[in-house]
């Protein structure tokens, strides 16, 4: 995967705009979790445009530092954008069980 170049009308590129650069974790070499959700929100338009928000909150360091290591961001708008871009897409293997919750094949069986 590339990461885009897609660019906003202040000529700011997503890279520059705080998402994570590159598909790949820089010390591995191999795909993380976070660059697939940041390339899914890339590819379903929710990181185009302006970034006219503005988001503030205070959170616990030890929080914040997890969820740093745990996601690879460097920097605090990096991992919001992440937290976002998380929520913002619902996770397909939920989809999949709600949408089959209590549905079993014609020929099965249940033993005892």
């Amino acid at each position: 995967m590339v990461a885009g170049a897609a660019t906003s009308k202040s000529g700011k590129s997503a890279e520059k705009r705080g998402a994570p650069k590159g598909a790949r974790s820089r010390a591995t070499g191999r795909i993380t979790g976070a660059s697939v959700v940041m390339e899914e929100a890339r590819r379903a338009g929710l990181l185009d445009g302006d970034s006219t928000e503005h988001v503030s909150f205070r959170a616990p360091k030890a929080l914040i530092e997890a969820a740093k290591r745990e996601s690879g961001a460097t920097k605090p708008t990096e991992l919001g954008l992440l937290a976002l871009a998380m929520l913002a897409q619902p996770d397909p293997v939920a989809t999949y069980l709600k949408k089959n919750y209590g549905k079993l094949g014609p020929d099965h069986q249940l033993d005892y």
